[in-house]
Formats: structure tokens, C-alpha cells, sequence
């Protein structure tokens, strides 16, 4: 059987023509038989979101991405995967033409924003055959059968469907597949929420069972503390699915929170190593849970809605709640009440249907870990792998400086 590695390579890695030698030289170096994942070429999947919100920007899109894609991939146009390019062209085009006649929908806002992975994949597979890497190809998502949960947007990747639709054929040679999208319940085309593509790259490495899933950055790791808040923390050097579940839904926002879910059964590790520094070992790795008795990180995420309400949460409101993909911190209901505790950049979507109280708060803390270190600040949940904490406060700097040495220093000096 082959000992398959699923690399999977983001914007971040993919700015400029020369990141594609450096992406060569891990696919040729790769411990077993290389599948390489990528997502859009860096900036175009923003690009794309505003051309299907602002038509006018529509006619300037078409030629600012062959300009990108070709300026990434030279000969793209007249090489081998010329008229794909071609092809995927046209396709943005006349979806673009339906925007700007009012003829806009969702299915075509999908697959506007597809294709940029789309694009990426087609430039990524003509330059690794320059490169040497001829058995590269590209793959689209839904062409080896990979199908998700839901119509149009979707939470997570149907794990078992895509088993058993599986094209294992397509991904003969090295292929170079396409993250974020796949085939939703209705057979068309359905987007995860944004940053999906380390989930897609993770549901390849379970389907194809590989060793191991490699996620490309450009950090050393994750960290013991986002380092937006301006600490200076070391990498962790192993965390349970559960522990880097929890952490990415707290303003951790290295791996996407669904990533892990494919992988937790067959226990296949992921690593997050440093693109910048590819020679240079894990800074982390993730795989099964562990008993650990020590804090391991802390997750913040600024922007807090919490509404309660006397009525039990309605179903108009769960519906909207699941169609847009939102990932509640708390979502408690009861025959005497409601509290419901999720990003306040998720309300908009779901305030018209929302009756009870809502209260904005500072922030939600997610300590990864045991402690018996009492903290004051409301707990709302609690399970194996940390406390949440919700925080009210106009110093948040301040007050993440203090929870993290007064729970690391301690911690650290035994």
C-alpha cells in the first residue's frame, strides 16, 4: 500500500513565482507518496468576494486574474493545462455576467470564489512540471467525489459519503487538489466556511489514509498565546485534536477548527511546519488527546454576543444558526429559558430572528488545559480540555498580560 503525505500549501505560501521552488524541493524530498492540497494564490479569494458583492469591480476581476495567475505561472495559458485555464476563465466570466444583470444566487457566488483554488491548482501543477515534477496534476474536489454537509455553505466534509464515492484513479502521479469546496447534499456545488481548506486537506489524508498531514505556514507553530496580544510565547510542542479544536475556535486562528475531525478515528497526526524554514523540525504536532495535568495555551477572541431569553431557543433560529455555519461557544435551551454565546461578527446574520436580550462583552477566553490557579472572570463551560471565560473589561491587553503570567509563571517555575 502506498504510504501516502498530504502537503497542504495556503495563500501564505503561494505570494510569488519563486515560493513554487521552494514547494518543489519539499514535494521531491517527501517522506512517502506526496498529495498536495493547495488554496487560492494569496489576496484572491478577497478579491473574488468583493467582485461577487461589488459588480462594479466585476469587469476590472477577469484580467487582474489572469494577470496574477500568469505572472505566478508563466506559459500557463499556452502549456499543457491551457485550456483548463482557459476554460475556468470563462466560467468566472459568465457568472460575473449574471451578477451584473441582477441574475446573482448563491450557486454562482460559489463558484465565483471557487475558483481561485480552481486557478491555484491549474498554476501550482503547470509550475511543478517546469520544476521537474511531471507526473503533477490538477485535481478539482468534486471530480474524486468529495462531498460535504449542507447546500450551497457547509460546516464539514461527509466523511463517509466521500468514501464511498472515492475516485482513487484520478489521484494516480502527484496530484494537486483543490481545498475549501467539494459537492454538497443537493449535487452541486457547496463552499466551507472561510479557511476550509486544512479541513479539506485533512479529509484527503483520512480517505487516503496517509501517514500524516503537513500543514504549510509561515509561523513557527502555534503558540502558547496568539501573538497578536504582543507576548512573546513559545511553540507548543503537542496538542491533542481536542486541545487544537478548542484553541482555534479562540482567536487561534493558525488551523481551522474543523480540521481535526476527519482524522481523530484513524488517528493520523497533523504537523504544522514553517514554509519559511521547511528543513527545520515540527514547532507542533497534533494528534490523539493525552492526559495532561498543566496549562498548555490560552485562546482569546475579542467580540462576544450573548443573548438570553425566557422561551426555549426557537427552530427559525437554529435553522439560521446552522445554515450560515455558525459555531456557537454556548448554546444552552431549556422548556424555562435560552442563553446563547457566539461572535459578535456572527449576529447580523441571525439578529432579525432573534426575540430575547442581547449583550455585547469584551471578550471569551478559552484556557487550554488543567489548573487548579483560581481565575476571576465568569466561567460558562468546562470540559477536558480547558474553561471558558467570558471577559468584561476596557484594559484587554492589560488583563491577557496578566491571566497568562499569573498561569505560565507559575506553571513554568515547578
Amino acid at each position: 500500500m502506498d504510504d501516502f503525505v498530504v502537503h497542504k500549501f495556503g495563500g501564505s505560501c503561494l505570494r510569488e513565482g519563486n515560493d513554487i521552488d521552494r514547494i518543489g524541493d519539499i514535494i521531491n524530498n517527501s517522506e512517502g507518496r506526496p498529495i498536495v492540497v493547495v488554496s487560492a494564490l494569496w489576496g484572491m479569494t478577497d478579491r473574488l468576494i468583493r467582485a461577487s458583492r461589488e459588480p462594479r469591480y466585476a469587469g476590472r476581476l477577469v484580467q487582474d486574474l489572469i494577470y496574477q495567475h500568469l505572472r505566478f505561472a508563466p506559459g500557463l495559458d499556452k502549456g499543457d493545462f491551457g485550456e483548463l485555464f482557459e476554460k475556468v476563465i470563462d466560467g468566472i466570466s459568465n457568472e460575473l455576467l449574471k451578477y451584473t444583470s441582477g441574475e446573482e444566487s448563491l450557486r454562482s457566488e460559489n463558484l465565483i470564489l471557487a475558483s481561485g483554488e480552481r486557478l491555484s491548482a491549474l498554476a501550482v501543477a503547470h509550475r511543478l512540471r517546469e520544476y521537474g515534477i511531471k507526473e503533477a496534476h490538477p485535481v478539482g474536489a468534486e471530480d474524486i467525489g468529495l462531498r460535504l454537509k449542507g447546500v450551497g455553505r457547509a460546516k464539514e466534509i461527509d466523511i463517509l459519503s466521500s468514501m464511498a464515492n472515492l475516485d482513487r484513479d484520478i489521484l494516480e502521479g502527484i496530484p494537486v487538489l483543490t481545498g475549501w469546496f467539494g459537492e454538497g447534499d443537493d449535487g452541486d456545488i457547496a463552499l466551507l466556511t472561510r479557511g476550509g481548506s486544512d479541513h479539506s486537506a485533512a479529509a484527503f489524508a483520512r480517505l487516503m489514509d496517509a501517514s500524516k498531514l503537513i500543514l504549510w505556514k509561515d509561523v513557527d507553530g502555534i503558540k502558547r498565546l496568539n501573538p497578536r496580544w504582543g507576548i512573546d510565547t513559545p511553540a507548543i510542542p503537542y496538542l491533542g485534536y481536542g486541545q487544537a479544536a478548542e484553541l482555534s475556535m479562540h482567536g487561534t486562528p493558525v488551523i481551522h477548527p474543523a480540521t481535526v475531525l476527519p482524522l481523530i478515528e484513524a488517528g493520523i497526526p497533523i504537523e504544522i511546519r514553517n514554509f519559511n524554514n521547511p528543513n527545520s523540525n515540527a514547532p507542533t504536532t497534533i494528534g490523539p488527546d493525552i492526559v495532561s495535568n498543566e496549562i498548555v495555551a490560552i485562546g482569546c477572541q475579542p467580540g462576544v454576543a450573548v443573548i438570553t431569553d425566557n422561551k426555549p431557543l426557537s427552530s427559525d433560529l437554529l435553522s439560521k444558526i446552522e445554515s450560515y455555519g455558525i459555531s456557537p461557544w454556548l448554546m444552552k435551551s431549556t422548556p424555562e429559558g435560552m442563553r446563547l454565546i457566539l461572535p459578535k461578527h456572527d449576529l447580523p446574520s441571525i439578529e432579525d430572528f432573534v426575540t430575547g436580550k442581547i449583550e455585547i462583552k469584551t471578550a471569551i477566553f478559552s484556557v487550554i488545559g488543567k489548573s487548579e490557579i483560581p481565575i476571576e472572570h465568569e466561567l460558562i463551560s468546562e470540559n477536558d480540555y480547558g474553561k471558558r471565560l467570558i471577559i468584561e473589561t476596557d484594559e484587554l491587553h492589560e488583563v491577557i498580560r496578566e491571566l497568562y503570567y499569573s498561569l505560565f509563571s507559575r506553571q513554568d517555575c515547578r
